[in-house]
C-alpha cells in the first residue's frame, strides 16, 4: 500500500510540474544552443565559433561524457540581425527545448535574445562580445567571460603611456555604443594618469574615407591614437597615416584582435598594438600545444583557426567543467549554484584566470597586449591591473 501511495504522490507530483524533466536534459543527452552569424557581415567570425564549439564537443562525445551524458551542439544563424536573434532563441528554447544558449555572437542580438531565454529559465552562457550588458544588471541567468572594452583600454592605455614617455593621445571612434565604450575607457584610464585625450575624432559605422580624421590628429602631434574601431576601419586609418607620414602608435581593443587586419592590410598593420586575452592559434606558432590545436581543428575543418574558434572552444569547454562539477542532477539552478563557485585557470590560450559568484558575473575583467610584428600578433606583454 505504501508503495502504491507513493507512486500516486509521485505521479500527482509530476503532472504539477514539480518533478517535471529539466528542459535540455535527458538521461544520456545535454542540449547546447549557440546562436551565430553564418550569413551576414560577421559570418566568418560566427562559423570559426560554431566550428570551435563542435570541436569540443566532439572531443568530449569520443573521449567520455558529463556524468553519462553526450552533448549535442544545436546552432541557429541570427545573419548578425537582432531580429533573427529573437527567432532563433525562441525555437532554441520553445522547439529544440535546449538547457543552455552559449557563445551567442552580438551585442545587440543578445540584448534581444536574452528575454526569450530568460522567461523560459535558460542560462545565456559566456556570449561572444564586450558590453558591460552581458553582466550589467546582475541576473541570476547571466555569465560572461569577455573583458569589456571599456576595462581593456582603461587599464593597458595609462601604462602605455608612461611606459612610451606619451605627452599627447588622441582618438578615433566609430560613433556608436561600440566606439563609444573605447573611447570612456581612453578617457577613464587618463583620468587615472592626470591626462586628458588631446583631439576626438569620429567616423560613422560603414566609413572608408579616414583621410579628415587623420589629418586632424597629425596636425594636433598626436603620439598615440587610440582605435575605437573593427577591421577595415583599423586598415583605412593606419593605412592613411602610413602614407602622409604620420606614424603614432596605434593602440586598439580586442575587436582589431584579428588576423584579417594583418592579412588584409599587409606591412603598414606591423606595428599596431591591440589588447586582447586568448591568443590567435597560428599553426606554426611556437607553443607545441598551440601548435597541435591549430593542426588539428584545420585537420577537422580544412581551414585555419582564428581567435573566434578559441574562444568557442573554451566557452564549451568550461560548460563541460561546470556541468560535470555541478552532478549527475543537472538542472537549471544546480548548475547555477555551482556556476557561481567556479574558478577557470589559465589554458593554453593564456586567458586570465576567471572566477564566478552570486554577485560577480564577469569571469575577469583583465587584458594583456599583443602586436604586430613582421605580419603576425605576437603578445608582447602580461595582464594589466
Amino acid at each position: 500500500m505504501k508503495l502504491k501511495a507513493t507512486l500516486a504522490a509521485a505521479a500527482i507530483l509530476a503532472c504539477t510540474g514539480v518533478l517535471a524533466q529539466q528542459q535540455g536534459v535527458t538521461k544520456d543527452t545535454i542540449l547546447i544552443g549557440t546562436i551565430q552569424d553564418l550569413s551576414g557581415p560577421l559570418a566568418g567570425f560566427g562559423k570559426q565559433a560554431r566550428n570551435g564549439m563542435q570541436l569540443r564537443v566532439d572531443e568530449l562525445n569520443e573521449q567520455g561524457s558529463v556524468n553519462g551524458r553526450k552533448l549535442k551542439l544545436l546552432v541557429e544563424d541570427d545573419g548578425y540581425d537582432p531580429k533573427k536573434a529573437v527567432l532563433a532563441a525562441q525555437k532554441l528554447v520553445n522547439q529544440d527545448k535546449v538547457f543552455i544558449i552559449a557563445g551567442h555572437l552580438g551585442t545587440a542580438q543578445n540584448m534581444a535574445a536574452m528575454p526569450v531565454q530568460f522567461e523560459k529559465n535558460v542560462v545565456n552562457f559566456l556570449p561572444i562580445t564586450a558590453a558591460r550588458e552581458m553582466y550589467e544588471p546582475l541576473h541570476k541567468l547571466k555569465y560572461s567571460f569577455a573583458a569589456t572594452y571599456y576595462d581593456q583600454i582603461r587599464l593597458a592605455l595609462p601604462k602605455m603611456v608612461k611606459e612610451k614617455n606619451v605627452k599627447k593621445v588622441c582618438t578615433i571612434y566609430q560613433d556608436d555604443d561600440f566606439g563609444l565604450e573605447v573611447q570612456r575607457g581612453a578617457e577613464a584610464g587618463l583620468k587615472t594618469i592626470n591626462m586628458e585625450v588631446a583631439e576626438k575624432t569620429t567616423y560613422k559605422r560603414g566609413a572608408t574615407d579616414f583621410s579628415s580624421q587623420v589629418a586632424k590628429m597629425k596636425s594636433s602631434g598626436c603620439e598615440l591614437v587610440v582605435l575605437g574601431t573593427i577591421i577595415r576601419e583599423t586598415i583605412g586609418t593606419i593605412g592613411e597615416s602610413r602614407k602622409t607620414g604620420f606614424n603614432p602608435i596605434f593602440l586598439g581593443s580586442s575587436a582589431a584582435y584579428t588576423d584579417l587586419i594583418h592579412k588584409l592590410g599587409g606591412k603598414a598593420m606591423d606595428g599596431l598594438y591591440a589588447t586582447m586575452t586568448v591568443q590567435h592559434p597560428y599553426l606554426d606558432e611556437a607553443s607545441q600545444p598551440i601548435r597541435f590545436w591549430a593542426n588539428k581543428y584545420k585537420t577537422k575543418f580544412n581551414e585555419d583557426p582564428t581567435v573566434f574558434s578559441v574562444y568557442g572552444y573554451i566557452i564549451i569547454d568550461q560548460f563541460i567543467k561546470a556541468a560535470q562539477k555541478a552532478g549527475p542532477n543537472l538542472t537549471t539552478d544546480s548548475f547555477v549554484k555551482t556556476m557561481d563557485t567556479m574558478t577557470f585557470e589559465p589554458d593554453m590560450f593564456g586567458g586570465a584566470r576567471a572566477t564566478y559568484t552570486a554577485t560577480k558575473r564577469l569571469g575577469s575583467d583583465i587584458s594583456r597586449m599583443s602586436q604586430i610584428k613582421d605580419g603576425k600578433w605576437t603578445v608582447v606583454s602580461d595582464y594589466a591591473k
